[in-house]
């Protein structure tokens, strides 16, 4: 089986795109940041546009799609940098009552961390008993720390609805920076003809590009050691995304009105969220360790 951008899956993808251009676009992410609260009007939206249900039996509700088409819808939350515990309620559709269609929010406890706690109607595994409200890098992820904490195993489809969060997140901040990089002029030339930023920007091309290859097999395959590496892969293409689109718009990059800013902070939050580095990073050396096993060298 192979991952095909087939007519439909394309449709699927430019519908939640303009989905979330004329319902979150600018002036609703600012609103977001300024407020810290989650537009539950927007959330209800999104259910009735069949986000959460996507991959429910049609006889239940849902359209009965699959894995590859929620890694394309959550591509374009991680593109908009949609806010709210998207992964926990999508996952929970069809086990929790108003999670599918959007009149339920879900979260659940990752490590020792819950996120979007205050807004959460319910809670996976319990366990957020004694929270306490932390500081987060990003404003749009309001986190609490549980005493004790992991409630919820971190399971495969999580990760990597995640990791297409982070792709989504770093296909936008290369289109970002490759635009502002055409139209920002020094010495009357476009800052795009300059190698250095030139190659900062074929660097962020290069590595979206082979997440997004990861994410989408392990969308396929389901494979525990694809989906870890398709994390750690996305991770850094969003991660490092972030910090070379930075680079190229300079100071202007972290004033608090542009957008780039924002997907370095929430980027770097969903890094450690759903599978960390360290913990993506053993699944994949055990992986490699056990193939060397099975086919000694020499």
């Amino acid at each position: 089986m192979a991952f095909r951008l087939d007519d439909d899956r394309r449709a699927l993808r430019r519908g939640v795109r303009e989905l979330l251009r004329g319902r979150f676009g600018r002036d609703a992410l600012r609103e977001a940041v300024d407020t810290g609260t989650l537009d539950r009007a927007l959330w209800r939206e999104l259910g009735a546009a069949g986000f959460f249900a996507l991959r429910l039996p049609e006889e239940d509700g849902g359209a009965g799609l699959g894995l590859p088409e929620a890694v394309l819808a959550f591509e374009e939350a991680g593109r908009a940098l949609l806010p709210g515990p998207l992964v926990t309620t999508h996952l929970a559709a069809g086990h929790v009552e108003g999670a599918a269609e959007g009149d339920v929010v879900v979260t659940a406890v990752d490590g020792t961390l819950v996120e979007w706690l205050d807004a959460a109607d319910t809670v996976r595994g319990g366990g957020a008993e004694g929270a306490r409200p932390v500081r987060s890098l990003d404003p749009l992820t309001p986190l609490h720390r549980v005493p004790g904490g992991g409630a919820v195993a971190a399971g495969p489809e999580a990760v990597l609805l995640t990791a297409a969060e982070q792709l989504g997140s770093a296909g936008r901040t290369t289109e970002m920076a490759a635009r502002y990089a055409r139209e920002r002029e020094q010495f009357g030339r476009p800052i795009g003809a300059f190698q250095a930023v030139a190659h900062l920007c074929a660097g962020m091309l290069e590595r979206t590009e082979l997440a997004r290859v990861a994410v989408y097999a392990a969308a396929v395959t389901r494979d525990p050691v694809d989906v870890a590496a398709a994390k750690l892969l996305a991770d850094e293409a969003a991660v490092r995304g972030a910090r070379d689109c930075l680079q190229v718009y300079g100071g202007m990059g972290f004033t608090w009105e542009a957008e780039v800013h924002l997907h370095l902070k929430r980027a770097w939050v969903r890094e450690r969220r759903w599978m960390g580095t360290a913990e993506a990073e053993e699944v994949c050396a055990a992986a490699l360790a056990t193939e060397g096993e099975a086919f000694p060298q020499g």
